[in-house]
This record gives structure tokens, C-alpha cells and sequence, in this order.
């Protein structure tokens, strides 16, 4: 016996990690995942293929309509790419090439010297903003847009 394989059941364990998988550390690789007997019928599984990627881009342009309106735009975005990420290997290395990066950014982010200079640009700002707003209200006055007395 060997560490890949099992003689009593006749199992053979496959990778978790390396080419094969995409580097997945998950056990599960890049392609379908779709059901079994979906994807044992090649006419089945094209049609499911369809509709994943209807209902994907329905969410992604549903998301990219709320990026200049109210909503979250960019995670309803993401959202249509996780659905679409379940059917096809294009989608499921730009989610992972996504999730490498957003975990670069919150890494970074955590680094004292980047949020000391956020903090230091961030208390600059709002001391500008009140000063503005400060010499606004010195000039003009407060007027509130509602008449009360009358």
C-alpha cells in the first residue's frame, strides 16, 4: 500500500493542490459543478451550461445597472461572476485571481504604516471640511430650507 491509494476499496486519492487542480486547496478543481447526471448527458449539460450563464449575466448586468444608481453594484457583480464561476473555468480563475488580490489589499491595509497615513490623510481632510464648512456658515449663516414661523 501507498499514500495514493487505498487496495481495500480500490480507491485511488487524488490531489488537492498542484496543476491538476488549479492550485485549489479545497479538493475541488476547475471545471463543472454540476450534478453527476447532468453532466453525463452532453445535451443536459450543455443546456444547464445555458442557463448558468443566462441567469450570470442577468445578476452581472443587474450590478453594473447599480453602479451609477442606489444599490451595491460591484457586489451583486461579483455575485453574477461566483454563479457563472460554478459552471466555467474562465470565471473561476478571474474569482480567484479576485480573492488573491482582495487578500493582498486587506494584508496591506493592515500594515501600520499605511493605516498611520490613512489616519493622518483622513483627520487632514476632515479638518478641511470643517474649516470650509466653518467659514460657509460665518459668511452665509445657517438658513434652514423650511420656514418655521410662518
Amino acid at each position: 500500500m501507498n499514500a495514493e491509494s487505498d487496495e481495500r476499496d480500490g480507491v485511488v486519492a487524488t490531489p488537492t493542490t498542484g496543476p491538476e487542480t488549479g492550485g485549489a486547496t479545497d479538493g475541488r478543481g476547475l471545471g463543472s459543478r454540476a450534478p453527476q447526471y447532468i453532466q453525463a448527458r452532453k445535451t443536459l449539460h450543455l443546456s444547464w451550461q445555458v442557463g448558468v450563464f443566462v441567469v450570470g449575466l442577468a445578476v452581472v448586468i443587474a450590478g453594473i445597472i447599480m453602479l451609477p444608481l442606489p444599490g451595491p453594484g460591484w457586489v451583486v457583480i461579483f455575485g453574477g461572476m461566483a454563479i457563472w464561476a460554478t459552471e466555467f473555468v474562465w470565471a473561476q480563475l478571474v474569482m480567484r485571481w479576485t480573492k488573491r488580490k482582495l487578500t493582498e489589499a486587506a494584508q496591506k491595509a493592515l500594515d501600520p504604516k499605511v493605516r498611520r497615513r490613512n489616519i493622518i490623510l483622513t483627520t487632514i481632510g476632515l479638518v478641511i471640511i470643517a474649516v470650509l464648512v466653518g467659514i460657509y456658515v460665518w459668511k452665509f449663516g445657517i438658513v434652514m430650507p423650511w420656514k418655521i414661523n410662518e
